[in-house]
């Protein structure tokens, strides 16, 4: 590799993207313009911003004359109960008893107790009051409500000198009734107004009854707590807010701005006829790619760095001129000394979009096919970057090791003032995102070796003749595209069937299920599914079922060698699951739902119809599709490991908690180089029925939570079954199966070394 042509690739690349107007308006103009302009749209909104008064309705209120503190004043709420101005901003509407239908036409019954019948006709009429006085909350005060209340203190009075001589409980409290909808922001906020107005009063009769009692007030709350504000006065601001908000941004424009340079180095060269100079010029495929990979870095950062930068500075315009209203969202200027550390961070997640917007734009024929996948990259980093957004979302080992999400995580760290105790995330983090440019980076490389890819034309597709050809030109072995097709419709049927036949989903209704119910809904159906889909499309769209299921023999003691080695790494299995564990913490309902699905195996009649449910029945259906027919298809791509990868992937994906996923991918990658190197779907078959069935067998043994809590037994077994399995792998590494496969299915043996 010439580091002097990957030089004059980025330079002949940022020349003619320099020269683009269109590049240099949404790159360097736009984000200048845009934020000024936003934050004077908002100042102009801001102009018609006003706290409008909570209009409430009160029915049947009456003066306590004195006796008990009053709600009420002069048609407000009482001055002592009214906090701040924003009780200020409560108009209210009173109303008798007698507005009430049901009040008016004596049907209150004389107990004062409201059946539920009698209960929903008051609710009713209070509403048609509200919308006639156009009201968003009500307060309804029963007959004789004031009555009982102004008897309140004398009767709590005898009942707190009778204290110790009675077991009579203290005497009941009147009830008003609180009407609210919150059905939309303005009536909750009315809601929440008048629901702190009535505890604040409730509060203060409870104070003077107990004054009236000659009890002292400190006894309703005995603990007054000393409060200290230890932030300095330069952090006394909300950053929550600003930390969700400013990595969002910044995510989203150095998508958006590596993704149309990259149509343009890419497809916009297709179209212009320049991409063949380039391609016929002495630089090899690689350092084409990483030059024009250089130039998509650099586009995709000073976006996302310019946006940042203008929407920090109009921010700050914005808090500083609307003080008041900073105040109240208590919200102030974003953290100016942040830019600074995500400008970093955002160096290695240039590399991450610009490589895979580099692959899709060399994939697109034209620029217009290149602008349809940029939604499907916006759909698919989205949910990675909303999911860290969540309050419960923490910057932990488990988060770190996922993409674009540990990124946003450390991000907000950084903003919080939280990376002090979380810095040692940041190396997992940092290896995650280098580990997926590399894939990337390789996957756009393989992308411009591919003639196929880069002079296709434009082409009107058929459905018929699309189906018509895969059936009439079928070949032994599934294509690539079939696999990745098997493996999604197992997806989605599975996820259909979960409601169509109640598959349980709660420890409750797996106890409640016959066990016959129970097998057919939980195993016996999934696993008809796998199977029936992968048979479908093995002996619809191939040739060849034998070759692509790998049905033939394997090679000598392969298969006592997968059983053995099923054994020795169980340990080292385990050991997994058991990290996973720990990294991903099992959701309360999750746990609950495994410990029910263990009880249930119990109550099989024989161990052997256990072992037949969740260890052959399994084996033989999930190895079919996986290993069979999706990974010879997979295989067509050229690539072993790339195939054996992506099988695991959709393998994982079909199990439906995380945890099972993360070992059910790594039991993947064991099987598949298993069913490459043995040229057969038997000892992957046989692996997995043995894996399956002493996970079952040993799950209850002593002697296996005996080596469980004894380190010392624990480090001896995962040791010997460690190198034991290394002398297994040796053994199948030997074999030249992995390299005939590929040949047979229709790829280059050297490409799959």
């Amino acid at each position: 590799m010439s580091l002097q042509n990957i030089k004059l690739i980025f330079r002949r690349e940022m020349r003619d993207q320099l020269r683009d107007r269109r590049t240099l308006f949404m790159i360097l103009v736009l984000p200048v313009l845009f934020y000024p302009l936003l934050g004077i749209s908002f100042f102009q909104i801001a102009q018609f911003l006003r706290e409008h008064p909570s209009k409430v309705l009160i029915i049947g209120y009456a003066s306590t004359e004195g006796s008990l503190p009053e709600l009420v004043s002069q048609d407000q709420f009482a001055q002592p109960l009214r906090e701040n101005a924003k009780m200020d901003k409560v108009q209210l509407k009173l109303v008798p008893l007698e507005k009430l239908a049901f009040v008016r036409d004596g049907l209150w019954p004389d107990s004062g107790e409201l059946n539920s019948e009698q209960a929903a006709i008051v609710h009713m009429q209070i509403r048609l009051l509200m919308r006639r006085y156009h009201c968003e909350a009500a307060i309804f005060f029963p007959p004789d409500f004031f009555k009982e209340l102004g008897e309140y203190p004398n009767r709590f009075r005898d009942h707190a000198r009778l204290a110790g001589q009675t077991e009579q409980a203290p005497p009941e409290v009147p009830r008003p009734v609180l009407l609210y909808d919150n059905s939309s922001d303005k009536k909750a906020l009315a809601h929440a107004r008048v629901d702190r107005i009535l505890r604040k009063w409730s509060s203060e009769v409870g104070q003077k009854s107990l004054r009236e009692s000659n009890l002292s007030q400190l006894a309703a709350q005995p603990i007054e707590f000393n409060q200290f504000d230890l932030a300095k006065e330069e952090d006394r601001i909300n950053t929550s807010l600003w930390s969700k908000i400013l990595p969002f941004v910044l995510l989203i424009w150095a998508v958006t701005g590596a993704f149309y340079p990259a149509i343009d180095l890419c497809a916009g060269e297709k179209e212009r006829g320049t991409l063949e100079t380039l391609l016929t010029s002495p630089a090899r495929r690689v350092e084409i790619v990483l030059g024009k990979l250089f130039t998509i870095m650099i586009f995709s950062f000073v976006t996302a760095i310019l946006n940042l930068v203008a929407m920090a500075i109009t921010g700050g315009i914005v808090m500083t001129q609307l003080k008041e209203l900073a105040v109240k969202a208590d919200v102030g200027p974003p953290p100016f000394t942040s830019i600074f550390y995500l400008a970093i961070i955002l160096i290695p997640v240039s590399a991450l979009f610009s490589s895979v917007c580099l692959g899709l734009a060399a994939f697109a024929r034209s620029t217009k096919e290149g602008q349809y996948y940029l939604m499907p990259v916006i759909l698919v980093t989205l949910p990675l970057i909303l999911l860290p957004m969540a309050p419960s979302a923490e910057l932990d080992l488990g988060f770190s090791l996922i993409p674009v999400s540990g990124i946003v995580l450390l991000m907000r760290s950084v903003m919080e003032g939280t990376i002090g105790q979380l810095w040692p995330y940041v190396f997992p983090v940092a290896a995650t995102t280098l580990l997926c440019c590399y894939f990337g980076i390789r996957w756009a490389v393989d992308q411009f070796r591919r003639e196929e890819v880069l002079f296709r034309e434009g082409e009107r597709w058929d459905l018929g003749g699309w189906l018509k050809h895969l059936y009439r030109d079928r070949q032994p072995t599934p294509s690539f595209a079939l696999a990745i097709l098997c493996g999604v419709l197992i997806l989605i049927v599975k996820f259909f069937l979960t409601s169509s036949i109640d598959v349980p989903t709660s420890a409750a209704a797996i106890k409640a299920l016959p066990f016959s119910s129970f097998i057919l809904r939980t195993i016996l159906a999934p696993m008809a599914v796998i199977l029936a889909i992968s048979l479908a499309m093995t002996f619809l769209f191939t040739k060849s079922p034998s070759r692509s299921l790998q049905l033939g023999l394997p090679k000598r003691l392969s298969l006592p060698a997968a059983c053995l080695l099923a054994v020795a790494l169980y340990p080292l299995a385990t050991a997994l699951q058991l990290l996973v564990a720990k990294m991903y913490a099992l959701p309360p309902a999750a746990h609950s739902l495994l410990e029910a699905f263990q009880e249930k195996l119990g109550e099989v009649g024989a161990p052997w119809m256990a072992i037949v449910f969740i260890a052959l029945l399994p084996a033989l259906c999930e190895e079919f599709a996986y290993r069979g027919f999706i990974l010879s298809g997979l295989r067509r791509s050229g690539h072993r490991w790339r195939a054996i990868v992506l099988s695991s992937l959709l393998f994982a994906l079909a199990h439906s908690i995380i945890q099972q996923q993360a070992n059910a991918f790594f039991l993947g990658l064991i099987l598949g180089y298993l069913a490459v190197q043995a040229g057969s779907i038997w000892p992957c078959i046989a692996y997995h029925f043995m894996h399956n069935a002493t996970a079952y067998l040993t799950s209850d043994l002593p002697l296996t939570k005996q080596i469980l809590e004894n380190n010392v037994y624990t480090g001896s077994v995962l040791f010997g079954g460690t190198l034991l399995a290394i002398a297994i792998l040796y053994w199948f590494h030997s074999l030249r199966c992995g390299r005939e496969a590929g040949g047979a299915a229709g790829a280059s043996p050297d490409a799959l070394t």
